[in-house]
């Protein structure tokens, strides 16, 4: 008889009754509300097209990192997991095996947020009572990809199942957005957005840095390897993002660091660059970082100019596995967090619009140590700075609690951001949400039991951190 599977409805609460129930009543109070989601990576031509999903494979193993990342640290390969090679070389192609792989080692997920977020997509969107083991696989995968065939399960459906209020993808600042104008002609209700992410023209490192500013300058007409026709091209696309629904750009730099270039320091710098040579090589570190420093403040002053939120995304050391990066490409789960600086780093940008209010900086962290130290101080003073929540690998139950316990006291609620759920497994988001407000819940009953908020202004405040304060930050 095959081990049940079942979600207790107090999960994550508190094992103290008095806060479990002040919990419970709070988490009750917000667990239905409409998902904002504001900042993530999912597909818009599933919107688009709204066609069926694959395979359960293809739609719940190969988009989620923090899935194959696990498998490969326990020696499985890439190839195994039906990964494409860069180089064309036989990968896996059955989707069925490629879950039985999965299923088998289903275990090493105890304890993880994947857990928490797969079994409950397995339970509330699949309806599965037995848990995930290597006798169950078959069964798994039937009782979904039946599920897929259906047009219950078809993404706008899903969409709409969810809950979901809006949900913002992110595309490079090349992107056409076909998608995104096919989803708006299709006369279909669900808000889906774009965000502007311009690393790989702003990123001398990034492996395809050339060849994007080539793509810049045949979309807008302009010659971006001249420094003055390179802005007024960026200022043009963000014109055109902006126009198909984006309200925010987004910056996944290595570090926060931050300069304020005279405009000759900047077209020579960007002189330097473009005439290096066609790889990230040729582009000394340096030269690299300053001119991503001098870039973040020009994005700010465009932020002035257009509204647009921005959100920085530092302390990443990406595609840290080069052997894997070459043979895979990038976003196989090689991505590590590293120390990050913030005080110093910002200050060049700060100095120069901190104190303007019109401007919305969003800031993140891999580093945890910065939270109480640099973080919560920044954004408890500058009007132009709020916190994004606990990301990436610390999206988790006990990250969650460490971002509210040491950033609340110096900046409050209020300059954080809620949450957002960062993702390319789209059938996870409804899982993370739910994940989300259950700490806020758990935390905010911890204050009243405290008697540092009372039952009533914690509702408020869980509300707010469901709902409210995405929408209002990014523009929603």
């Amino acid at each position: 008889m095959p081990a049940k599977l079942h979600l207790h409805p107090d999960r994550l609460f508190s094992s103290h009754g008095v806060e479990r129930d002040i919990a419970r009543r709070l988490y009750q109070q917000v667990a239905d509300l409409p998902i904002v989601s504001p900042h993530g990576h999912t597909d818009p031509s599933w919107f688009a097209l709204n066609q069926p999903f694959e395979n359960p494979t293809e739609l719940l193993i190969k988009p989620d990192h923090y899935v194959f990342r696990m498998l490969y640290s326990q020696g499985v390969s890439l190839e195994q997991l039906g990964l494409r090679r860069r180089d064309g070389v036989p990968i896996e192609q059955d989707p069925e095996k490629i879950w039985q792989i999965f299923a088998e080692h289903f275990p090493l997920f105890h304890g993880t947020p994947s857990s928490l977020w797969l079994n409950h997509t397995f339970v509330n969107t699949f309806g599965i009572d037995v848990k995930l083991n290597k006798q169950t696989a078959s069964h798994y995968y039937q009782v979904i990809n039946d599920a897929l065939q259906t047009p219950d399960f078809l993404p706008r459906r899903l969409f709409e199942r969810y809950n979901i209020e809006v949900i913002a993808t992110t595309e490079c600042a090349t992107d056409d957005l076909a998608y995104h104008q096919q989803i708006r002609n299709s006369g279909w209700q669900g808000k889906v957005i774009t965000a502007f992410r311009p690393d790989g023209v702003i990123d001398p490192e990034h492996e395809q840095f050339q060849s994007r500013l080539t793509k810049l300058s045949q979309i807008t007409d302009l010659d971006c390897r001249n420094y003055d026709q390179y802005i007024t091209a960026l200022r043009q696309r963000r014109a055109f993002f902006k126009e198909m629904g984006a309200t925010s750009t987004d910056h996944g730099h290595p570090t926060a660091q931050t300069a304020d270039l005279t405009d000759a320091q900047a077209r020579s710098l960007f002189d330097r660059i473009v005439n290096s040579g066609v790889s990230k090589t040729d582009v000394s570190a340096a030269d690299a970082e300053l001119f991503r420093a001098h870039m973040l403040v020009k994005m700010a002053e465009m932020s002035l100019d257009d509204g647009l939120v921005m959100q920085l995304h530092p302390g990443s050391f990406r595609n840290h596995n080069d052997q894997l990066f070459r043979v895979f490409g990038r976003d196989k789960g090689a991505d590590i967090p590293q120390s990050i600086e913030y005080v110093k780093a910002l200050k060049p940008l700060l100095d120069k619009f901190g104190n303007n209010k019109d401007l919305s900086l969003i800031l993140f962290t891999l580093d945890e140590t910065t939270y109480s130290r640099e973080l919560a101080p920044l954004a408890g003073h500058y009007p132009c700075l709020k916190l994004g929540p606990a990301w990436w690998f610390h999206d988790s139950p006990e990250g969650m609690i460490r971002f509210r316990r040491q950033t609340t006291e110096t900046a409050g609620f209020y300059n954080t951001v809620g949450f957002n759920d960062d993702t390319r497994a789209f059938l996870s988001i409804p899982a993370r949400h739910n994940v989300a407000r259950r700490m806020d819940a758990v935390y905010l009953a911890e204050l009243v039991t405290r008697h540092m908020l009372d039952e009533d202004d914690a509702a408020v405040i869980a509300r707010d951190l469901a709902y409210g304060l995405a929408k209002k930050a990014y523009q929603l």
